[in-house]
């Protein structure tokens, strides 16, 4: 049975999120995220994000028109900038 002393935090979870990702938790560590994911609606949602974040910059940082891209973003801070 579980305690509030044994729940893991958003928090510590929010701190671990990278190991997760990476595979470099401890089997009762992973568990006991597990445990955390499944009753935190709001972590879950984080870690999707964070998922889609990844996956997102992996397709960027493979797609050839980077450079045009990266420009591109720079101008649009440097208007933005500009303007405010």
């Amino acid at each position: 049975m579980s305690t509030a002393i044994d729940e893991m935090t958003c928090r510590e979870f929010v701190e671990l999120v990278t190991d997760l990702i990476e595979g470099e938790l401890a089997e009762a560590k992973r568990v006991e995220v597990e445990a955390h994911l499944g009753e935190c609606d709001g972590c879950a949602t984080y870690l999707e994000q964070i998922q889609q974040t990844i996956a997102g910059l992996r397709r960027l940082a493979d797609a050839d028109d980077l450079p045009r891209t990266r420009e591109q973003a720079l101008a649009a801070f440097r208007e933005l900038k500009r303007t405010n």
